[in-house]
């Protein structure tokens, strides 16, 4: 979570694609637009970050075909406002290594949880989670990053 912010705050599209699977990058739909979308979309300094749901990785193993997949969801501060991010990731998949990596990464503001997030059930595409407005257009950010000089306290969970 924490090279997640900082490749955000960086704007550093390049560490960020980085950390997706080849076959979530095979299917994303405009990367490359939804990273210039999620950079202007969150706003301030990361201050802190806390796991809501950050358990272990559901695993499968049929006939020795291993898949482990894990969704997490963490609350990210910032001094303007309250993100959740949600991360499904495949941490393990030995007939298809090109699986292994983030498939999917959304963030919304806090307080749109209740309609915007679902944990990764109806609400799923490959790379980066943008959302549409009811008239398909799409919901534009509201500025741009701000970058401290110093160094920013990340504070992980305990």
């Amino acid at each position: 979570m924490e090279e997640v912010i900082e490749t955000i705050k960086n704007e550093d599209k390049e560490a960020l694609e980085a950390m997706f699977s080849e076959q979530a990058l095979s299917e994303a739909e405009d990367l490359d637009g939804r990273m210039d979308y999620l950079f202007g979309f969150i706003q301030g300094n990361a201050i802190s970050w806390k796991a809501i749901v950050a358990g272990p990785a559901a695993e499968t193993n049929i006939r020795g075909h291993i898949v482990k997949k894990s969704k997490s969801w963490y609350s990210v501060k910032t001094d303007k406002e309250e993100y959740l991010f949600f991360l499904l990731e495949y941490t393990e998949d030995t007939d298809h290594p090109e699986n292994v990596g983030i498939y999917m990464l959304q963030v919304i503001y806090m307080k749109d949880e209740d309609t915007q997030f679902d944990g990764g059930n109806d609400i799923l595409c490959a790379g980066i989670y943008k959302p549409e407005e009811e008239n398909n257009e799409t919901v534009q950010p509201s500025g741009d990053i701000e970058k401290s000089e110093g160094e920013e306290e990340i504070v992980q969970p305990s």
